[in-house]
């Protein structure tokens, strides 16, 4: 009987593996292996006006004609938590062409372009892209 499920990249790879809890007994990781020639950029946010995870930021990412909206949530399934870092999957595009962020603040959102696939970015609110860590 499973009783909790969070998805998170683990490994930090670029793709988002899952770990299912299951009553009365051992937990099950299910390791994604990814598929050949796609791309991902995931996002951490600090929130510095707005709370500290970023939690209720909502994030547009475009890449060529393509759009893609996350919201950052928290208390996402029972007994679990999925990561606070948002997930961008983008096929084989090698960049997301504009980034548009969000913050719970009410402020005028933040828009960043040209962010390179392959990478975990650290956004700070208010000062753009603060941190910048390659996959494994």
């Amino acid at each position: 009987v499973g009783r909790a499920l969070a998805g998170a990249d683990l490994d930090n790879d670029g793709d988002v593996d899952l770990l299912a809890v299951n009553n009365n007994g051992p937990a099950d990781l299910l390791r994604n292996g990814g598929a050949a020639g796609t791309s991902a950029v995931i996002v951490r946010l600090v929130g510095t006006a707005s709370n500290r995870s970023g939690v209720g930021t909502r994030l547009r990412a475009t890449t060529g004609t393509a759009t893609q909206v996350r919201e950052v949530k928290a208390g996402s399934s029972y007994l679990a938590q999925n990561d606070l870092r948002v997930h961008l999957g983008l096929g084989a595009a090698k960049q997301i062409d504009r980034l548009e962020i969000r913050w719970p603040n009410g402020r005028a959102p933040e828009v960043i372009t040209g962010v390179a696939a392959g990478q975990i970015v650290t956004i700070t609110e208010g000062k753009g892209i603060t941190n910048r860590t390659p996959f494994r």
